[in-house]
Formats: C-alpha cells, sequence, structure tokens
C-alpha cells in the first residue's frame, strides 16, 4: 500500500468492517471491497503547469473581485516615478500580443518593491533597456521610446479570453507569490525542493549554502544528460523527488523542445540557447540533483509529446510538472497567444483523458517578469516570498468561480503534493534523511495556505471545459 493513502484507508476500518459483515462471499471466494479515496486523496494525479513571467495585475488585475489594481473612477491611482521628464506613469490598458516587462533578478525585486512603496517598475524596466544588445527585441525599445514601458501595461478578460474563463469556471488564486524574490532559476528550484543553493560537494547536502540571487545554471547544451554530474553544478541538497521515489509515486518532469526561455543571469535580453527534456538548464534542473541521479531517475525526464501520450494510454504519473519553451511560455517577447494555445492544448488533453476525474492542476507563472504589481510581498525568511503572479487552479472538484484570497506560493504545490502521496512528509532536514542547512521548512510557514480549501471534494465533479487554443482576442499583433 503506498504511503500517502495509509491515513485514508486508516479512516476507512470501521467501514470497511461494516461492508465486510454484510457482504456475502460465493463459497471459495473472498470479498474484496473497492473504497473510494476520502477528501483530497480523490486526487490521484497533481499537474504542475509552469509559464513565464507575469505579474498578477498584468494579467488579472481587473478581474471582478480579484485584489486587482487600486482604481477610482475606473482609473488606476497608482503613479509610478518615471525619469523621461513626466512626474509619474499610471497603469495602462495594453493589449499588444507582445511584451517587454524588465528585469526581474534578485536585485531588482528589492529595487520594484521600495521598501513597500511598490513604485520602482518604471525605472528599472527603463535602465535595463540601455543595455539591450538587439534593436529589434521590444526590451530594447525604451532606450529611444518616449512613451511609459509596457512593464506597467496590463491586459484585459478579453485579451486573455481562455485564462479568464478558467478563472471563471474555476479557482483562481489572486495572492500566489512567487516563493523567493528573484528570477526562473531558484523559482524552478524552489518549486521542485523547496530550496535555492550553491553546493560544493556531491552527495553532501551539509555543503550546500543558501543562494537565491544566482545559484550555479548548468553546463553548455552540448552536455551528457547520462553524465550530468561531470558536466555542471552540484545540487546535493533535498529535493521532492526523492522522497517521491521513496514511498513508490510515480513522477514525470515534461520539458517541451525550443529554446531556454529565460536568460542564464536573469538579465531581459540574451542569446538563444537550446533546450529539451535531455539538456539540464535554468528549466530543468532536475539532471543535476545528486537525488535523481542516484535513484536512476533521470528517465522521468521527458519531451512534453510523452505527456500526451500518457494522457492518451492512462499511463499519467501521479506527479507532473510541465515547463514550456521560449516560444510558448510568455516570456517576452513571446506572444502571449503562443502560450495561451500551449497552455490550452495540454488543460484539453487533460480534461479529454479518463484522469479528468481525478486530476488537480495547477497553473502559474514563475516570475514577476518585471510587470507592475501593487500587492507588497510578505516576508517569511531571507528568500521571499517575492511579487505576486498569476495562478489557477483546475480540477472536477474546484469551487466553481472561487477566488482564493490566501496568502500562497509555489511551496503549498509542495505541502498538497505531500499530503495527498507522502502522509504529510515534508522536506525537512530534521526527518527527510538527508540534512541540508536550509533556513526553513517552507510547507510549515504559518503564513501559507493550504490549497485543499480549493476543492469542495463533496460536490458531483464538474465536467470537462473544453476551449478553442486560438479563441479570438483583443491582442494586438
Amino acid at each position: 500500500m503506498r504511503v500517502g493513502r495509509v491515513a485514508a484507508f486508516a479512516a476507512c476500518v470501521v467501514v470497511v468492517g461494516a461492508l465486510a459483515a454484510a457482504s456475502v462471499a460465493r463459497p471459495g471466494t473472498s470479498v474484496v471491497q473497492d473504497i473510494p479515496p476520502l477528501g483530497i486523496h480523490k486526487i490521484r494525479h497533481v499537474i504542475v503547469i509552469m509559464q513565464e513571467n507575469r505579474s498578477f495585475d498584468s494579467y488579472f488585475g481587473t478581474y471582478p473581485g480579484a485584489d486587482g489594481i487600486p482604481m477610482k473612477n475606473g482609473e488606476p491611482t497608482a503613479c509610478l516615478p518615471d525619469t523621461r521628464h513626466r512626474p509619474c506613469v499610471r497603469p495602462f490598458v495594453d493589449h499588444a500580443d507582445s511584451n517587454a516587462g524588465g528585469p526581474h533578478g534578485a536585485p531588482y525585486a528589492v529595487a520594484v518593491i521600495n521598501h513597500g512603496h511598490m513604485d520602482g517598475f518604471v525605472h528599472q524596466a527603463r535602465a535595463a533597456a540601455y543595455g539591450c544588445s538587439d534593436p529589434e527585441d521590444p526590451a530594447c525599445k525604451g532606450t529611444d521610446n518616449p512613451g511609459p514601458p509596457d512593464a506597467v501595461g496590463y491586459h484585459t478578460g478579453s485579451d486573455l479570453p481562455n485564462y479568464w474563463t478558467y478563472a471563471r469556471k474555476f479557482v483562481l488564486q489572486d495572492h500566489m507569490f512567487e516563493p523567493t524574490s528573484s528570477w526562473s532559476l531558484p523559482a524552478h528550484l524552489f518549486m521542485v525542493s523547496e530550496w535555492s543553493a550553491k553546493c560544493t560537494r556531491h552527495n553532501d547536502p551539509r555543503s550546500c549554502k543558501n543562494n537565491n540571487v544566482q545559484p550555479p545554471t548548468g553546463a553548455p547544451p552540448d552536455v551528457n544528460p547520462l553524465t550530468p554530474a561531470k558536466n555542471g553544478p552540484t545540487y546535493a541538497w533535498t529535493d521532492l523527488t526523492y522522497m517521491l521515489h521513496a514511498a513508490g509515486v510515480s513522477w514525470g518532469y515534461y520539458v517541451m523542445n525550443g529554446t531556454q526561455p529565460d536568460c542564464a543571469d536573469g538579465n531581459v535580453t540574451c542569446g538563444p540557447v537550446q533546450q529539451n527534456a535531455n539538456t539540464p538548464g535554468i528549466w530543468n534542473p532536475l539532471p543535476y540533483f545528486d537525488t535523481v541521479r542516484n535513484d536512476h531517475q533521470l528517465g522521468n525526464i521527458r519531451p512534453t509529446r510523452s505527456l500526451f501520450s500518457s494522457l492518451q494510454h492512462n499511463t499519467l504519473p501521479e506527479v507532473s510538472w510541465v515547463v514550456p519553451s521560449g516560444a510558448v511560455s510568455e516570456h517576452p517577447p513571446a506572444p502571449i497567444t503562443a502560450g495561451v494555445a500551449f497552455v490550452t492544448r495540454i488543460i484539453n488533453a487533460v480534461m479529454r483523458s479518463p484522469e479528468w476525474n481525478s486530476t488537480a492542476i495547477f497553473l502559474a507563472w514563475d516570475d514577476w517578469g518585471g510587470f507592475y504589481d501593487h500587492v507588497v510581498p510578505p516576508n517569511i525568511d531571507r528568500n521571499g516570498y517575492g511579487l505576486r503572479v498569476p495562478a489557477l487552479m483546475i480540477s472536477p472538484y474546484a469551487k466553481r468561480g472561487y477566488i482564493d484570497h490566501q496568502v500562497l506560493s509555489f511551496d503549498a504545490y509542495a505541502k498538497f503534493i505531500e499530503d495527498d502521496f507522502l502522509s504529510g512528509q515534508r522536506l525537512d532536514p530534521k526527518t527527510d534523511g538527508r540534512p541540508d542547512p536550509r533556513p526553513t521548512v517552507r510547507e510549515n510557514a504559518s503564513i501559507l495556505g493550504n490549497l485543499v480549501n480549493d476543492f469542495n471534494f463533496n460536490q458531483t465533479p464538474q465536467p470537462p471545459v473544453i476551449l478553442s487554443t486560438h479563441p479570438h482576442t483583443t491582442l494586438t499583433r
């Protein structure tokens, strides 16, 4: 019996006994009861889809009932200081399909938050534009463009009909914060391990030191994926797959072929770097974890097409992570419409599969991408939280049209997975068997909400909501 089901089955002992006593078996046969799972354990598959570089206000800032852009008489009240011959810039509607955004490394997070004033977005976007090397990149337009940077722009429901439909039909989380105030690599390290660090020795978690600014990024793209330890950085601390593997819980990490969505230093622009399931890197850090190699789990890192095959053949792992390529990531300057099509195709495939009635899909964007957000991030330790990002929960057991106002971060995904499949075991140096010096057991933070509150496990499962991958929008190209 899998560890994560022990609690649920223990709670059912009395029921089992009663059913067995009431059942009559034919001679020579035994009675086997198929007990339906209880509560959270109705979710047998968790899928985390992690898109790229958007703030909550940039996508859902005008969503009814959400903690969106402060308005008065229909106009934003925020006035962000600018250096271009104007007292300030107010958030504005932006229907452009391709955006520039701004820098989003740890120092830039400090600058845009600006001691809680949340007013550094224009300064940072303009400063980053001067460093552009490609004048055709939208991020470079700030150099000679006197207009306001689109880092302060926001999209409307008519721009994002699919995402807003998911919000209306399922759950929108309006206080989801990036787990750390930094860029894509630290965010993805937290997504799979609740920490970002730099280590000096393989298989020695104690050799790791906290680093959410510039953890080691990886090897050149021609690295041999079968021997990443010889070619890349050392990620010696404990990740979630270690506990999943030990408990016999299946997992998959799906990587879209293409180019890497982000720059290795958190900057706005850089040259293209190829990625696929066999190239460890910013969005595919698991091959560098000692635990993944030692457990012979490199084969669980697969191309995205394998996810669709698994859905068709009823072989979907119990826990899955899905990451895009640059072209479909929504990372500026990639078009939003391409990202929407990618995400919608995945969600449609899940909804059309036999796994729909037992699945929870968590969709989020890994960091704020330099875009404006008005909510000051809470502090829980030296690493975060970072700025707010859009987040949705899609499941047949989702509370319909519910807006979750709990304080959340990607740590809540790990917490949900641990509660569902691991009987509440945590990535805790005191209990996970591989002690590392991480500053906090993030899942146990008192401020962190519980994703179970987004579900109604007693309701009739919601039917699929199949959407067009190319809906009509007001986005302009």
